[in-house]
């Protein structure tokens, strides 16, 4: 098939083991932007050699990154994917019927298939996930530390065909991110004046845990999805004692 007028961006640091197989699975797309800051591994040269444009940016977030890269795109239609996911070529084709109505939603959701230690998750409300991927170029995305998300004015569609998506290829690595994540999280609920109480410290890792397996049915996942329940679980704990430490004080116990 010829290429879609699609660009799509890949923010990226140290994924050169990732980088060139993301990059090959998305060329039905007429440009692939690699944004990148202070790789320490050969990122950037694998994304040269694969055929991506790369560009340096200072990071400041993954949704500046981004913008900083939908600047440079030349296509009307911007495509994210990030180093751990992976198109298909009915990916492409769903992009291609989304493209053909000029006339219809100026975005579209792309929903995941995820993949945790070697096994597909359906359950837990990982079955949930359809972030805004495609969309027009004059969209940008806010700039907050963690969740950031494409600022849409207009209809939103939805793309038939997933992307494929590991987001953690080891233990280790989930607990990388996580430090990462839980420290960004608190800073920015911190600066808008937000504090961890003991019930935040409690009962919501709790609640979590039993959202995902009880309620989004996490336990037909077997041990992977009580697995992922208990590291979601720990997540919520870690973000609120990363919270907590910044007030420099015990949270008193809320009225």
């Amino acid at each position: 098939m010829s290429a879609l007028p699609v660009s799509v961006i890949i923010a990226a640091r140290d994924e050169g083991a990732e980088i060139a197989e993301c990059i090959a699975s998305v060329a039905w797309a007429a440009e692939v932007i690699v944004v990148e800051n202070d790789s320490k591994d050969d990122t950037v040269a694998r994304a040269r050699a694969a055929g991506a444009t790369v560009m340096q940016h200072p990071f400041r977030t993954i949704g500046a990154q981004r913008n900083a890269a939908i600047e440079r795109a030349s296509n009307e239609w911007i495509f994210v994917v990030d180093a751990d996911e992976r198109g298909t070529p009915e990916l492409a084709a769903a992009v291609g019927v989304a493209l053909a109505h000029a006339d219809g939603p100026v975005a579209f959701r792309a929903p995941r298939r995820n993949f945790f230690l070697g096994r597909e998750i359906c359950h837990g409300g990982w079955e949930r996930d359809r972030p805004v991927r495609l969309f027009r170029r004059n969209l940008r995305y806010d700039e907050r530390p963690v969740h950031e998300h494409v600022i849409v004015h207009g209809a939103i569609g939805a793309l038939s065909a997933p992307l494929l998506h590991t987001p953690y290829a080891t233990l280790s690595e989930y607990f990388d991110k996580l430090h990462r994540y839980s420290r960004w999280w608190a800073e920015q609920h911190y600066a808008r004046g937000r504090r961890a109480s003991l019930t935040d410290l409690t009962l919501r890792p709790a609640a979590r845990f039993l959202t995902m397996l009880i309620v989004r049915q996490g336990f037909r996942d077997g041990a992977h999805g009580v697995v992922i329940a208990v590291l979601g679980a720990m997540s919520v704990a870690a973000k609120y004692a990363q919270l907590w430490a910044m007030q420099g004080k015990r949270p008193s116990m809320p009225a």
